[in-house]
């Protein structure tokens, strides 16, 4: 949006000229403009002053008085601002002029759902990688909510001018991959008529009989082996460690299959990756790349970034491991990158993984990790560090886990026991808007009550329901009224004067700072605080003056703030992933 459309960068200007005028050797000084928290403090508040008092050792009020007097001629032949008034200790108040003021409903009217886009000179490249879950199960409710948050400031982020990669990291490397394949081979057993019990530790989940039944579908008896004999096929015993059990259950199967195992392997990964993506699609989210972590082993990028480390001077030996010293780096302790029996961990593929988004050209890279990774933080920027890359272009979102609630009661959570909610059962109970929006009603880092009979309900008191209600009401407006929504562009508004009509104009003049702050604070949250307070306002308005009145000038200013409220209300919702319904 250029500064002849956007009051605040016009005023920042303005006053930015008056500054060099009245004090040339401060003139570098950053002209910051707010919105006043009290509307009758005017549409914009500057501190200008107040910042000045010190270095040219006078008074704040004098110094706003004199950049008043600075810039009054400008002001005045903007046509956008009434004249500046001078409030409190120094501030800088500005108040729209009615003409201005009315203008944010045309260009609402005008840019439909661009409005509020940001358009830079150049857009910065960036790459927001969420979910990333671990594919040995279906995604949870926990996985929703860095679902939908990833999701939502993807698209933030592109709305306000960066050039967006979405990526999932596929965590198909490791132990965890094991056991699922153990236990959808064990499952293929069991229901081709091997007795055989099933570990402790397995994945019990109904999932995994459904990825063996696919198995025997595909494979018939490929899979196959005599798993009775104990040599061969280890039982856990009474009072064995069910780790260790579990890894030799693991090594057998592998002996016993021999290159099967790798084929067994695949096949479970790929069933719950595809899973995963068709869930992902319905919750309306989507990537642009799925990054094989084990493509980074494959590809020796694990092995040179730890010889990089090593080349530079971060990496020791200790008890036969490689360990990084990431205390350099402001971590607790140093961390290893190779275990004593030489295989890697995951902190050193993770790195690698870092590593390799540098590479390719991102500017700016966006982690969504849950909240019980911040220990994690500083040992990855700790890396980057020491391979000698910038490692604050690496911000870290971190999102708290989602509780559900139904009937007043908590809705318990597990995983490998298969007792747990996952966000298919969610979409279909509670249905893709109200998950999308409940999900980021409240910052990321915030912890979540998930009210599943509230998010049901059809009452005020549900946010969803609350703006897509407003959304609805609007479009009943129009379809009553019947005509022509394009001309509504060139009505005239000046019958828009009353208190709720001007502060409506108000809140949607906000919509692209919104978008803005939203961007730069990775606090998509405050899209939907937005579109709550804009509806508010709407119901308010509706309530309490008739839209179709009689009056054709009226009703046709009336009309075209209503056509630009529902427009704003759509992009906002469009930007949560959330649907903008005509009727409810």
């Amino acid at each position: 949006m250029s500064a002849a459309n956007d009051p605040k960068s016009l005023l920042e200007r303005i006053l930015s000229e008056g500054l060099a005028r009245v004090a040339p050797n401060a003139s570098g000084v950053d002209v910051q403009i707010e919105r006043p928290r009290n509307p009758e403090h005017g549409d914009y508040s500057c501190n200008l002053a107040l910042q000045l008092a010190r270095a040219l050792k006078r008074k704040p009020r004098e110094i706003a008085q004199q950049l008043l007097e600075a810039v009054a001629g400008d002001i005045a032949s903007s046509r956008a601002f009434e004249p500046l008034e001078m409030a409190g200790a120094g501030f800088i108040n500005a108040r729209l002029s009615p003409e201005a003021r009315a203008g944010v409903v045309h260009r609402a009217l005008a840019e439909g759902a661009e409005f509020g886009r940001a358009r830079p000179a150049r857009r910065e490249r960036v790459q927001v990688e969420f979910v990333s879950a671990n594919p040995t199960g279906p995604l949870h409710v926990g996985h929703g909510r860095g679902a939908a948050y990833g999701a939502s400031l993807a698209a933030v982020l592109e709305f306000a001018g960066a050039s967006v990669t979405r990526e999932f990291y596929v965590n198909d490397a490791g132990r965890q991959m094991d056991i699922l394949a153990l236990s959808v081979w064990l499952r293929y057993l069991q229901a081709r008529g091997t007795v055989v019990p099933f570990p402790e530790d397995g994945y019990r989940g109904e999932y995994v009989r459904d990825i063996a039944a696919q198995l025997t579908d595909a494979h018939v008896a490929r899979f196959a082996r005599d798993v009775t004999d104990a040599k061969a096929f280890p039982v856990a015993q009474p009072g064995e460690d069910p780790d260790a059990a579990l890894d030799a259950q693991i090594a057998a199967a592998k002996a016993l299959l021999g290159d099967d195992w790798s084929a067994l392997h695949r096949f479970a990964r790929e069933a719950m990756l595809e899973d995963q993506r068709e869930d992902l699609a319905a919750f309306r989210v989507g990537f642009d790349n799925w990054f094989s972590e084990a493509s980074l082993y494959e590809s020796g990028a694990v092995e040179h970034t730890v010889q990089r480390l090593a080349e530079r001077g971060h990496l020791y030996e200790n008890d036969g491991a490689l360990w990084f010293r990431s205390t350099q780096f402001g971590d607790e302790k140093d961390r290893v990158v190779r275990r004593e029996n030489g295989q890697y961990t995951y902190f050193a593929s993770d790195i690698a993984y870092h590593a390799d988004k540098f590479a390719r050209g991102f500017e700016r890279v966006v982690d969504v990790w849950g909240a019980d990774h911040h220990g994690y933080i500083p040992r990855v920027r700790g890396a980057l560090e020491a391979l000698g890359l910038e490692a604050d272009r690496l911000a870290v979102a971190l999102v708290q886990f989602a509780v559900l609630y139904r009937g007043g009661e908590k809705v318990a959570m597990g995983k490998r026991s298969g007792d747990f909610v996952t966000l298919r059962e969610l979409r279909d109970e509670v249905g893709n808007d109200a998950a999308r929006f409940f999900y980021v009603l409240r910052r990321a880092d915030q912890h979540l009550d998930f009210d599943l009979d509230l998010a049901k309900s059809e009452s005020q008191d549900n946010p969803v329901y609350y703006v897509q209600y407003a959304h609805a009401r609007l479009c009943s407006v129009f379809a009553q009224w019947g005509g022509d929504v394009a001309r509504l562009a060139e009505a005239s508004l000046a019958p828009l004067s009353n208190p709720r009509e001007i502060a409506l104009m108000r809140t949607l003049a906000e919509f692209p700072e919104v978008v803005l702050a939203a961007a730069r604070e990775l606090a998509p949250h405050s899209i939907a605080f937005y579109a709550r307070e804009l509806a508010a306002q709407f119901h308010s308005y509706y309530n309490a003056e008739r839209i179709l009145v009689d009056d054709e000038e009226t009703r046709t200013a009336r009309l075209a703030l209503c056509a630009a409220v529902r427009q704003v209300l759509a992009n906002a919702l469009s930007l949560l992933g959330v649907n903008a319904p005509e009727e409810m």
